[in-house]
């Protein structure tokens, strides 16, 4: 039985208070002492003072839900803005980027990567004092702690490009810290060493709890979150490697085409790899409901995503997927998302009373990495292996083979594309799969790239923002000024300097 628990956890730095964790409410599985007005030098001491701040580095992560939609959506082609839409996002929405704006305000990952850090560095010196602290369970944190500090780093350089690579704690409040910033380049061969080394500590499926195997790192995570990071590299061979140990793991299974709309209600389906767990029971509460229930008016499905899921074409048809699922319409022209205020596919049912916020995040499930495959397999010109996987989703899904695809990478790449914005809409990763696309090759496709962004800018607009988007520079975030004020040694992103 799950029960409501709330914690707080502080941690002094030196002699001034540091608050690592502020106060939520968790699953049985997160629940711990508080730990008050500690110092340092008092608080690491125990197996389950490491484990708490491992928790608060998942609570603190989740709390994120409705940023990590933002920044895999807005600039996509799957919403458009309603009315009650904040000012700062319709500018992001439009090209309009400035590095005043707050959404581009990074500090929350690296509350994360501070709690992971924290862990790293502590968790050794733990296990000299606490003879009960097995390396089992020592190494179960740091693999947790690892994964979810390169899983932020990440989402940071496909947001930003560039980011300070912070891979110590902050000791001390008396010694200012201004990092530089890593390439690139750094930032992914630091996290993919991290990966592969912290891969073999990760259990299989050795949690108490459904909701531990699947809101807690695991191997098949890893595999996931490191055929994600390769395929972004474009490196083929080891997206194939990493999907393959995923695949012959019989724990993981695509749930049958009816019951898709149960990845989302109540969760924790056969296909789920990691998911942020929320439970509005124990006031831990997501955002989604919130930001697109039927009256929120900020967020609308965009014109190609009701094309997408277009019921009146027998051709496009997505009985599963689709219309009631993934959006739903409210009258003619309106529409809404369904995902996440649904609780069944009839676009009718929503959720109410304690189930209205517990939707989970999905970070990855089964049919992501099975399109990434798709992918690779097709960008290695093994197009019939490709297709057999591209065709494990669409069979899924109750629709046959694609119209118009041919015997290229760029083919294929389009189809997959359009595959996956029809099974991980509004998932927060349409963004990323464009920003792929247009990286790929030299920027060979930058222009396609370019005439999605697009879409869904005002007439008025669209003339200026191709301008804009021929520089690369530009599909990333600028530096918030705040940062820049405060990092002596922080540079602005080279699009935003003038």
């Amino acid at each position: 039985m799950l029960k409501l628990f709330n914690m707080k956890i502080f941690l002094k730095l030196a002699l001034l208070m540091l608050v690592l964790s502020a106060q939520f409410s968790c699953n049985e599985w997160l629940e711990l002492p508080p730990r008050e007005g500690l110092i340092r030098e008092e608080f690491w001491k125990t197996k389950e003072d490491v484990e708490a701040v491992v928790m608060g580095a998942y609570s603190s992560f989740s709390s994120m839900d409705e940023k990590l939609f933002k920044y895999g959506e807005i600039r996509g082609d799957l919403l458009k803005g309603d009315y009650n839409l904040s000012g700062e996002e319709r500018m992001i929405m439009e090209g309009s980027i400035y590095p005043n704006n707050g959404v581009s305000n990074w500090s929350d990952f690296y509350k994360v990567i501070n709690y992971c850090n924290e862990v790293i560095h502590y968790a050794p010196q733990v296990q000299d004092i606490d003879n009960t602290f097995t390396d089992y369970l020592m190494y179960g944190f740091l693999s947790e702690a690892y994964y979810l500090r390169s899983l932020s780093y990440f989402y940071l350089v496909r947001i930003f490009k560039d980011v300070p690579l912070v891979l110590e704690p902050t000791l001390t409040d008396d010694s200012p810290v201004y990092p530089l910033k890593a390439t690139e380049t750094e930032v992914l061969d630091q996290i993919t060493d991290d990966l592969e080394m912290a891969r073999d500590w990760a259990t299989v499926d050795g949690y108490l709890t459904l909701e531990e195997n699947k809101g807690r790192t695991t191997k098949a995570a890893f595999d996931a979150l490191l055929a994600d990071i390769y395929l972004w590299r474009f490196d083929y061979e080891k997206v194939l490697q990493y999907v393959a140990n995923i695949e012959n793991n019989i724990n993981y299974q695509l749930v049958p085409g009816s019951r898709w709309f149960e990845n989302y209600s109540p969760g924790n389906t056969l296909e789920g790899i990691f998911e942020f767990q929320f439970d509005d029971a124990l006031n831990q509460a997501n955002s989604m409901f919130g930001l697109t229930e039927n009256n929120a008016h900020q967020y609308d499905p965009s014109d190609y995503a009701i094309e997408l899921f277009d019921n009146e074409n027998p051709l496009k048809k997505d009985v599963n997927r689709g219309l009631d699922k993934s959006i739903k319409m409210q009258s003619k022209g309106d529409y809404i998302i369904w995902k996440y205020i649904g609780r069944v596919g009839d676009g009718i049912t929503v959720r109410a009373g304690i189930q209205r916020n517990s939707c989970n995040w999905i970070v990855y499930r089964l049919a992501d990495v099975i399109l990434m495959k798709a992918e690779a397999l097709s960008q290695l010109e093994r197009y019939n292996e490709a297709l057999n996987a591209l065709m494990e989703v669409r069979d899924r899904a109750g629709l046959g083979l694609p119209l118009e695809l041919y015997s290229t990478p760029s083919s294929y790449e389009d189809v997959i594309l359009e595959e996956r914005a029809r099974e991980f809409a509004f998932e927060g990763k349409r963004w990323f799969d464009l920003l792929r696309m247009g990286r790929r090759n030299g920027y060979a496709r930058k222009s396609a790239l370019i005439e999605i962004m697009v879409r869904n800018v005002p007439s008025t607009q669209k003339r200026i923002l191709q301008t804009k988007l021929t520089n690369p520079l530009s599909w990333y975030l600028p530096v918030y000024e705040t940062e820049i004020e405060r990092n002596k040694n922080l540079e602005q992103n080279p699009y935003y300097k003038y």
